[in-house]
């Protein structure tokens, strides 16, 4: 894989992206020139003072998933230019300015170690922030041409779209594994999916390759909202590094409780409901009820289908250093812990 030469006397931390996906070694070297051009277009606001360093820190300070799914996905049909660099950063702080919100209505309190911005500064400032972050992204996609745009403009419709799906859904106690599958596509899946679609493109993929990095994006995508919402079920908060729990305190319906709710029956859902939306300590009445009927178990085994999907996407692509990467990080999905 070829990219431009760049010349940067910092590190941006790739060396984490590295630690915790490990096949995105093969790509840390544009992973760092994505994370320095993020830093670069913050660093000429005249946003105050400790806000922005604060959103410096943070942006990109994740795993980069979305970056090295642009990444991989360019590099496995051909080379990794600058315009996959800017696509990276534009869809890291999509992501990031969704964060944002999403600390905002599930008032969370810890993102990435650190305190959030809305227990830090107030709802206020959190949500100016992620505007300020979706702000950039109009700027820097003028750049870019007309069809990369309209797919970045149509995919945050579906991110929006998909985040309000899931509100209205709240406490419905009824809803089935194919709403809440059509759910995740929209608010999370949608958003990898474009990463390998525009990878591919921008790398002069044909449109029957940009269609299987698409599949493979989807349900890649979908196989780690799955273990996401696992995740702030069963997960440690020292470990995740941010606030767990809020699917259960905003009585929002993922894949264990739908599992769990089918397999006890409609007699019994009015106690369970009562037992999660009352009782005390909740979160862990919770998990032990969805261990009991195997509600854990079945996610996984979900989330463990999406990925296998996911990799037979690739199947009819060309063997190489990235397609292999990709598949190793379809296979992260499935084993991630934090």
């Amino acid at each position: 894989m070829q990219s431009p030469a760049h010349n940067s006397g910092t590190s941006y931390g790739s060396t984490q992206s590295r630690a915790i996906v490990p096949s995105f070694k093969l790509i840390c070297d544009e992973l760092d020139r994505v994370k320095k051009l993020i830093d670069d277009q913050l660093a000429v606001s005249a946003c105050a003072g400790t806000l922005l360093s604060y959103l410096r820190k943070q942006v990109g300070g994740g795993k980069m998933l979305r970056p090295g799914l642009v990444l991989l996905a360019g590099a496995s049909c051909g080379e990794v230019t600058d315009k996959h660099i800017r696509i990276s950063a534009v869809v890291e702080m999509i992501h990031n300015a969704t964060l944002l919100h999403d600390d905002v209505m599930d008032e969370g309190r810890r993102r990435r170690g650190e305190a959030t911005a809305n227990s830090l500064w107030g709802n206020e400032s959190a949500v100016l922030l992620g505007d300020f972050l979706l702000s950039n992204v109009f700027k820097m996609c003028a750049d870019v041409e007309p069809e990369v745009t309209r797919v970045i403009a149509a995919t945050a419709v579906r991110i929006c779209e998909g985040e309000l799906r899931q509100i209205v859904q709240r406490q419905n106690w009824q809803l089935g594994e194919s709403e809440y599958i059509d759910i995740i596509t929209e608010k999370s899946a949608a958003l990898f999916s474009c990463c390998c679609y525009l990878g591919g493109l921008l790398a002069g993929a044909g449109e029957t390759q940009v269609r299987l990095l698409a599949d493979y994006g989807l349900n890649f995508g979908i196989a780690f909202q799955i273990t996401d919402d696992v995740l702030d079920l069963i997960g440690d908060e020292g470990e995740m590094g941010k606030t767990l729990g809020s699917d259960v305190d905003k009585s929002k319906l993922t894949l264990p409780v739908i599992h769990l709710l089918r397999e006890i029956g409609e007699k019994r859902t009015n106690a369970v409901r009562s037992k999660l939306t009352n009782a005390p300590g909740r979160r862990k009445v919770l998990v032990e009820m969805l261990k009991s009927h195997g509600s854990l178990e079945y996610a996984h085994s979900r989330a463990q289908a999406y990925v296998a999907k996911a990799i037979a996407a690739l199947a009819d692509l060309k063997e190489s250093s990235a397609k292999k990467a990709l598949v190793e990080t379809a296979g992260f999905v499935a084993r991630r812990t934090i």
